[in-house]
């Protein structure tokens, strides 16, 4: 039954999509502006002529800036809610910082950081991580902090050293909760991506979609934006199919 209902919901996005797309091409066809308004047919054939430049040239640099900037995210992200689910100091002191941080627009700052460090690939590794840090480390901080109290009154009863209540009562609880920052933050990790190098880069998705935007080429345009949303669904995809395999408890009914 269970299967069913999964199996009716990815019909109805599926089929929701497709009627969608066919409205965009519709629209696209009516319309006749391709430099502005491409249609989704003009926009699969400019992929599969750049197929070549933007698989192997621009889509690894902007996958390499995703990667390294949702890395960093991760352990910083991790060790601070870990440190302040330890020190209430600590949370006090970081917490409030941490929200105000997600007042500040990213897009403004990114130009600072190509005045810092330039064309470089730590300009758009440093918006990626300013824009993935907050759902990590407040999601796994959250999860931290819904450890149960008996749980860790037993615990502690029954003689367990701190590095045990860490690895087998913290770690475990966290653990649905890290995964849901995980899963924001790996979609985010395409906007960071493509902000930076948007504004500054010479290389990557968000680079290549900025050059023909300069050229008036609205399918090119939209082009390597197909490929951004693609690494996002699949990164999306890949934290579900690890999140299910390790705490495949949840599931057992």
């Amino acid at each position: 039954m269970n299967t069913k209902i999964k199996f009716n919901r990815w019909l109805s996005a599926g089929g929701l999509i497709f009627f969608l797309l066919l409205g965009w091409e519709a629209s696209a066809q009516w319309v006749n502006q391709p430099y502005l308004f491409p249609s989704p047919s003009q926009i699969f054939i400019k992929m599969i002529d750049l197929h070549h430049v933007l698989f192997f040239v621009h889509l690894p640099a902007t996958l390499s800036v995703m990667l390294i900037g949702l890395f960093c995210s991760m352990i910083l992200g991790v060790a601070l809610a870990l440190c302040m689910n330890k020190f209430k100091t600590l949370e006090q002191a970081i917490y409030p910082i941490l929200i105000v941080s997600q007042t500040i627009p990213i897009i403004a700052l990114a130009p600072v950081f190509v005045l810092w460090f330039g064309y470089s690939i730590w300009s758009k590794v440093l918006v990626t991580i300013l824009i993935t840090f907050f759902p990590i480390t407040v999601n796994t901080f959250d999860g931290l902090k819904s450890t149960s109290k008996e749980q860790l009154e037993w615990f502690k009863t029954a003689g367990a050293s701190k590095r045990a209540i860490l690895t087998k009562l913290y770690i475990p609880s966290a653990l649905p909760s890290f995964f849901s920052g995980m899963k924001v933050a790996i979609t985010l990790s395409v906007i960071g991506a493509a902000i930076g190098e948007w504004l500054g880069a010479n290389a990557g998705l968000g680079y290549f979609s900025r050059r023909m935007m300069t050229q008036f080429d609205g399918a090119g345009v939209f082009a390597p934006i197909v490929w951004l949303s693609i690494l996002g669904l699949i990164g999306f995809l890949l934290i579900t199919l690890l999140e299910y395999y390790l705490l495949k408890w949840r599931h057992i009914k």
